[in-house]
């Protein structure tokens, strides 16, 4: 078959292509615009529900107004996102007469993409942006791998974690998160703490740890009580242990209360508790109902090595952030924020544990807003006005063309989510015209529908 130019027009009609289902494009509007609403709606309020449970305190009266007004807010915007894509591309064709490459998806979405951003908040914009351009990056990674201009490289999830994760710790070894506060500067903040944070003048030694009660005296002095004298040995070999790695030394320009050693393994240990609660929790929530049919799921699931797979990324990317921070004062008898680079880049081999290309794309995409805006109050950069709407809009238009042309490159977690959106309608849409520019994309499609329902179930709920 001969493959046509990208700017070649495709003479199929909107009806065919756009809403087979039914003839008027006022109509297929108009389901979109119900379906849309109807799934935005139960999406946005779980998410503000669980933005105010995450205060921890009944929420006054103007904070549930505040939050209903952006819950309905937000259902606006995405639903606006999903029925103008159908209408521009109803216009487009009207227009032009026909479709090409870019005009078959592309165009439209970036133009639909454009509008509805105005409509959501502008403080919510940019978390947008980030979260698109984080799935376009890996989209358009993936188009141009199915090309051939680009091949994946091993372990290359955790180079770029390693170079964004070391940036990222360079602002905030220099106390940037002052000037510019960033929920990721939070994140960190929990993991590292502030020892790492550069101060005007070092802080002195702590008072030296002799001076403490000892193990051995905390112990005689306070005698608990416990039932078992096992427990009891073990609780003071505990006590003993750590009270001699606290009193082993640390650099003068360490910031952190005690010893060295015992900062990075008590840190660590911290981390990796965190990250294998995370997954117990995870494990035991989403799988509660397998685990009531057949308990014996209970012993092969919290048994697997794979459980420990999070703590282990965190607890050893703290320790090793943390013990490497240390050796590198120890040795140049110095301190200087350019030591997150060579502590970051070796903490990151723990990412090797929990490597994630969502997790690496977002701390980078991250760490290039952090920079960017320092670079602009720094005057080093200039600030493009409409940056946020724009990166938005070129980053949804991408995810739409790869939905629609060549899916196989879409992350099938969004393919799912515009199957949900659109109320399956985006897999009945007639490709098989657009075969002509050579990416088999009727074929894709028919590999795509595997993750949603089957094509005579989708009709059958449109009829």
């Amino acid at each position: 078959m001969q493959v046509l130019s990208k700017m070649s027009p495709v003479p199929v009609t909107c009806l065919e292509y756009v809403h087979p289902w039914t003839q008027s494009c006022t109509v297929a509007t108009a389901e979109l615009m119900i379906v849309g609403v109807q799934y935005c709606l139960r999406i946005y309020a779980a998410v503000y529900a669980l933005s105010l449970i995450m205060r921890g305190r009944i929420p006054t009266g103007p904070e549930l107004v505040k939050t209903l007004r952006g819950w309905l807010q937000s259902t606006a915007f995405l639903t606006t996102n999903a029925f103008s894509y159908s209408i521009f591309m109803c216009t487009l064709r009207r227009l032009m007469g026909s479709f090409n490459f870019y005009t078959a998806s592309y165009v439209p979405a970036f133009m639909a993409a454009l509008v509805s951003i105005m409509v959501e908040r502008s403080s919510r914009r940019a978390l947008l942006a980030l979260y698109v351009s984080n799935v376009a990056t890996e989209t358009l990674w993936n188009i141009l791998q199915s090309r051939g201009f680009v091949r994946s490289l091993p372990y290359g999830e955790v180079a770029i974690f390693g170079l964004s994760t070391s940036v990222l710790m360079y602002c905030y070894r220099l106390n940037r998160q002052k000037n510019y506060r960033d929920s990721m500067f939070d994140v960190v903040r929990f993991a590292i703490g502030e020892s790492e944070v550069m101060k005007p003048e070092p802080v002195t030694n702590a008072a030296p740890v002799a001076d403490e009660p000892s193990s051995s005296s905390t112990t005689r002095t306070r005698k608990p009580k416990l039932p078992l004298p096992f427990i009891q040995s073990i609780l003071q070999a505990y006590l003993q242990l750590t009270g001699r790695l606290k009193a082993m030394g640390k650099h003068k320009l360490c910031r952190h209360r005690y010893g060295c050693l015992y900062d990075t393994l008590s840190s660590g240990a911290r981390m990796f508790s965190i990250g294998l609660g995370i997954q117990v929790v995870m494990k035991a929530v989403l799988q509660m109902r397998k685990f009531i049919n057949r308990p014996a799921l209970l012993r092969q699931t919290f048994l697997n090595k794979d459980i420990a797979r999070l703590g282990l990324f965190l607890g050893g990317f703290t320790s090793i952030y943390k013990m490497s921070s240390c050796l590198l004062r120890h040795f140049t008898d110095s301190d200087s924020p350019l030591f997150a680079f060579p502590s970051g880049l070796l903490a990151s081999a723990a990412f090797a544990f929990y490597s994630d290309n969502t997790i690496a794309l977002y701390i980078m995409w991250k760490t290039l807003q952090i920079t960017y805006n320092w670079g602009i109050e720094q005057g080093y950069l200039p600030r493009v006005p409409g940056f946020t709407v724009m990166l938005y809009a070129a980053s949804t238009a991408l995810l739409f063309h790869a939905a629609t042309i060549e899916p196989e490159n879409l992350r099938p977690s969004y393919w799912k989510f515009l199957h949900s959106i659109s109320g399956g309608r985006i897999c009945i849409m007639d490709r098989s015209g657009f075969d002509v520019y050579g990416l088999n994309t009727s074929g894709q499609i028919q590999s795509m529908m595997k993750l949603c329902k089957t094509d005579a179930v989708l009709q059958g709920q449109l009829s």
